[in-house]
């Protein structure tokens, strides 16, 4: 029997980036594929007729190439860190119905997929927990997930998509307490400067009645901005456009790697390093 997703729910929030990654893998094979949603968009009973309209237009399409370059971005980060820490702990924040965890398995690390309770419910349904890995329901806010971590092996955390939706001093607090817990960690997820974020996030901005969108986190030098946060913390960033692919691959058009160029110059869409 398929998964039910009602319309205008949190669960609706996963299908969505789900159908995402799964166009990915059938326009940039190549670049980007995804064995995993491909099974679970045919476990779900979701009607995504208006999701495959929008698909067809050109912004649409470079939107799930930006969401193929980012999941990239974010697996070369967790497969470095494992090269040096084989059996560190890999833990996927804001995780969703992703699978970058398991796609970065070296068979000897853990793998931690953190998210709300009503996320990781759906989760356990779609996904369950395999060997050495757990689903965990918690606030990201509240630290107390903390002491679910078995770092003693080394810890890298990856967030993807999920930072623009926290205030700068949520990420501020979150970082801090990282650093002094995790030493030897690192942390990585995607950023973007001001104009972008508003971008990203208008319709959610609107929906949500946000007042001050300044206040959420952006970034423009991520060096130069995160640095202060901790003492000793290392702090390095990649356009995550072209900063670890240059994109020439005949599925992306010249218009496409024009696009990407613009993102990551203009826009400062990048991946941030953080070495605690």
């Amino acid at each position: 029997m398929k998964y039910h997703i009602e319309k205008n729910t949190v669960q609706e929030t996963l299908v969505i980036p789900l159908y995402g990654r799964k166009l990915c893998s059938e326009l940039y094979p190549r670049l980007f594929y995804d064995e995993t949603v491909v099974r679970l968009i045919d476990e779900v009973d979701y009607d995504f007729s208006a999701l495959a309209g929008k698909s067809k237009s050109v912004m649409h399409r470079f939107g799930f190439l930006e969401v193929a370059m980012r999941q990239n971005d974010l697996a070369w980060e967790v497969r470095d860190y494992l090269r040096t820490h084989p059996n560190a702990a890999v833990v996927n924040l804001g995780c969703g119905l992703d699978d970058t965890g398991r796609s970065c398995d070296n068979g000897r690390c853990k793998i931690y997929n953190l998210d709300f309770p009503a996320v990781i419910d759906v989760r356990n349904e779609l996904l369950p927990a395999g060997e050495r890995e757990e689903n965990i329901p918690c606030d990201l806010n509240d630290t107390s997930w903390f002491g679910k971590i078995d770092a003693s092996n080394g810890v890298v955390f990856f967030a993807a998509g999920v930072f623009y939706y926290f205030l700068t001093e949520q990420v501020k607090a979150l970082v801090q307490a990282m650093h002094a817990v995790f030493p030897d960690g690192r942390l990585v997820f995607d950023a973007a400067n001001r104009r972008a974020v508003k971008l990203m996030l208008k319709t959610w901005i609107k929906t949500a009645n946000i007042q001050d969108v300044g206040a959420y986190f952006a970034v423009v030098d991520a060096k130069k901005e995160l640095s202060p946060w901790a003492l000793g913390m290392q702090v390095s960033s990649r356009g995550y456009m072209l900063g670890y692919h240059d994109l020439k691959d005949p599925s992306v058009s010249g218009f496409f790697r024009f696009l990407s160029r613009v993102g990551d110059n203009s826009m400062n869409m990048q991946i941030v390093r953080l070495e605690f």
